[in-house]
């Protein structure tokens, strides 16, 4: 045998009043505003050195740091391009690695 709250029991009593409850909407933020993509950066960086220096541990971390960044993506427009040449960089660096090492094991027999 429970007694009501002291506040009385009905829901006409209910001092959060769920009406006056606004969603968040987060305030605009500028692009130049917005903290540099270190990941986006990093993974730039190592598809280069993938690709230029033919090391194949490059293009591995810039598809890592390309999903990063994709994971952490602010701005849609910017960071997707960076995103994306990152991405042909690494692609293109392990695509040169593997190919030129099955050529140049097949040409020394």
């Amino acid at each position: 045998m429970s007694s009501p709250p002291a506040g009385g029991g009905g829901q006409g009593n209910d001092p959060r009043q769920p009406w006056t409850a606004k969603p968040y909407v987060p305030p605009p933020v500028s692009p130049q505003d917005l903290p540099f993509d270190y990941p986006g950066f990093i993974a730039v960086i190592f598809g280069i050195i993938g690709l230029m220096f033919r090391y194949k541990l490059g293009s591995w971390l810039a598809i890592i740091f390309c999903a990063q960044a994709l994971a952490n993506m602010r701005n849609i427009e910017t960071d997707l391009k960076q995103i994306t040449m990152a991405f042909m960089f690494a692609i293109m660096g392990l695509v040169n690695n593997f190919m030129a090492s099955s050529r140049s094991s097949s040409t020394q027999r």
